[in-house]
């Protein structure tokens, strides 16, 4: 389990593919601290640290995480934002971020206002996920909050902190990101599909 709270942006080093896997070669500041089993948040990504040697470490993402995130994209020298999972004493200081990345997104629009930014990214709403004004979203692992939603895409607010820390500073449109929807919601909307499709909405309404 995460928070959203990135710790740092680390390097990619060195990719190597595998048959449908790939091996993810990063170094970072907390790299020798690292276990092998150990898991952590690669661009909202849950990935288990396979391999650590130094100030490096490697991670393994299969097939399945590639195609539903931005993973498959990285190159060597590409920035991605870390988190290792929360303790249990931890303050929660963002929101309850699984790992498990929903889909992506593009980046179709950053204004600059005043010191900070306005993302806008657009996804396919298809898959069944939805945001809310006000509500939280992790976008590439950071814990955010939802301006002007829409059916198929909303913005959030990015400070210079959040901007410098984190890989925001190198999106731009055409940017693919990963998202992770706010649980709450996902479960809010399977269930509201399950009674449209058994045609028993009215029933639901009326109670």
């Amino acid at each position: 389990m995460f928070s959203g709270i990135i710790e740092e942006a680390a390097r990619v080093v060195d990719i190597q593919k595998e048959q449908e896997n790939i091996h993810i070669t990063l170094t970072c500041s907390f790299a020798k601290h690292l276990k092998i089993d150990q898991s952590v948040s690669h661009n909202g990504v849950c990935l288990t640290v396979v391999k650590q040697q130094g100030d490096t470490y490697t991670v393994t993402a299969i097939k399945e995480t590639l195609e539903k995130s931005n993973l498959g994209l990285l190159h060597v020298g590409d920035k991605v934002n870390l988190e290792r999972s929360m303790k249990l004493e931890s303050l929660l200081d963002g929101h309850m971020v699984q790992g498990h990345v929903d889909q992506t997104a593009v980046c179709t629009k950053v204004e600059e206002a005043d010191g900070s930014w306005y993302y806008t990214f657009e996804y396919d709403p298809t898959k069944g996920n939805i945001t809310v004004e006000k509500g939280s979203i992790s976008v590439n692992g950071v814990s955010l909050t939802v301006v002007n939603s829409k059916e198929k895409s909303f913005q959030v607010a990015i400070i210079p902190f959040t901007y410098e820390v984190t890989n925001f500073h190198t999106i731009k449109e055409g940017t693919v990101v990963n998202l992770e929807f706010d649980i709450v919601g996902k479960y809010i909307s399977k269930i509201l599909k399950q009674y449209v499709e058994g045609g028993m909405l009215d029933k639901l309404i009326k109670g």
